[in-house]
């Protein structure tokens, strides 16, 4: 199996770091997290010369979901994710746009198939597992790929911080349970991209992170 390859395409204002992950030699692959600025997002997904299977979701926010529905349009591919929790934030994107006063006109988002901890999701032979980490948001999941130690954990858990709990739907409480029992087992090697902000490693986080102490 060739190695997983991840192109970081900051998007919005709120600079989202829109992943397009894929196969190295295959060139296929999926894009996570587009929030918007679609054309930017396929203009990248031209020049690495990739062939796209699906949009993954990791949760309901605007600067996570405000561009899928157009870009499933470019595409032709489905929309997998979030959990079925995010439901009502996904069907209010326009409504959290016009909060943020972002210009242009940005669509509600309906999913092809929402996501539960324990599904599974994959393009060519890479395969990740779906666990459930709401406290950002409550449908959020985040993607492991054990072969490759490495995982997408969107607004969970980023370099030196964690995700804000003072949106809608948010609780620190929730947040602090889902790293502790879902993120941090998975191991000190285990390296991440986040939603914003550079990658890091599970056991870095651990080790220096001042909103991981005592967990």
């Amino acid at each position: 199996m060739t190695a997983l390859q991840a192109e970081i395409v900051p998007v919005t204002p709120f600079m989202q770091n829109c992943t397009i992950l894929f196969d190295g030699e295959e060139k296929t692959g999926v894009v996570i997290d587009p929030g918007g600025d679609v054309e930017t997002i396929q203009a990248a997904i031209a020049r690495l010369g990739v062939t796209i299977e699906a949009i993954w979701i990791t949760h309901g926010h605007i600067d996570h979901a405000g561009g899928a529905m157009d870009l499933k349009d470019a595409l032709g591919v489905e929309i997998v994710g979030p959990h079925v929790a995010d439901k009502p934030l996904l069907g209010a994107l326009s409504e959290q746009a016009r909060m943020f006063g972002l210009p242009g006109t940005i669509r509600d988002c309906t999913p092809d198939r929402f996501l539960s901890e324990g599904d599974t999701v994959s393009f060519g032979a890479h395969r990740f597992e779906v666990f459930h980490t709401p406290g950002h948001a409550p449908g959020h999941v985040i993607f492991v790929n054990r072969e490759a130690n490495f995982a997408i954990l969107g607004d969970v858990l980023f370099n030196g911080s964690i995700g804000r709990t003072d949106l809608p739907g948010g609780d620190h409480q929730t947040l602090l349970a889902s790293i502790r029992d879902k993120v941090l087992p998975l191991g000190d090697d285990v390296g991440f991209l986040c939603g914003h902000g550079p990658a890091s490693r599970i056991g870095d986080e651990r080790r220096s992170n001042p909103f991981l102490v005592g967990l």
